[in-house]
Parts: C-alpha cells; structure tokens; sequence
C-alpha cells in the first residue's frame, strides 16, 4: 500500500508563494505523478502532472504560477506555487497520474488578506 504524505501548505497573502511537498513510500521510478486540489464544494481537480522524462502540464488556471517538479531517489513530488491567488485556496494532493493510489491527508492552502 502506497503511503502519500504532502507538506507545506499554510496561510498566505494573496501575491505570495509556496512551495508543497509530498513524499512517497514507494518508488515513482517510471509513475507518471501530478498534484491535484479540492476547494471547499467542489469537485478534486488535476493542477499540474509531470511525466517520468520530467514534461510537464498545467490547467489553465495556474499555467505561468505553478511548476512541478520530482525527485525519483527521494520518492518526492514538489510544486513551487508563486503570484498566489484567493482562488487557489484548496487542500492540495500529490497523487500518480492517472491512476491514483489512496489518497493521502492533503495539504491546506489558503490564500486571504
């Protein structure tokens, strides 16, 4: 059973920046991996995945702010999210693309002044 276990989230100004980690308990050697996030009443949605060649795909919506990147030695998947917005806030997922494993706890972020 895959562990996923994401980290950084908080609260910050709108403008701001963060940047979330997710450590795997297996190995993502050859797993397709992505970042996902559910605001309040809304459905989970795909923000960013990035290949096992490390390409990477945006949604509109944060295309130009956010990157991904992964680390396969250390099982870990990042996402640097810069010029933050109020719309960002969400409880953010790490996750393989695109056939999730169990999802993990989640990383609470909340952009507000």
């Amino acid at each position: 059973q895959v562990q996923l276990v994401e980290s950084g989230g908080g609260l910050v100004q709108p403008g701001g920046s963060l940047r979330l980690s997710c450590t795997v308990s297996g190995t993502i050697f050859g797993i397709y991996m992505a970042w996902y996030r559910q605001a309040p009443g809304e459905q989970r949605e795909l923000v960013a995945r990035i290949t096992t060649g490390r390409s990477t795909t945006y949604s509109d919506s944060v295309k130009g702010r956010f990157t991904i990147s992964r680390d396969n030695v250390k099982g870990a998947v990042y996402l640097q999210m810069d010029s933050l917005k109020p719309e960002d806030t969400a409880v953010y997922y790490c996750n393989n693309y695109p056939r999730p494993w169990s999802w993990g706890q989640g990383t609470q972020v909340t952009v507000s002044s």
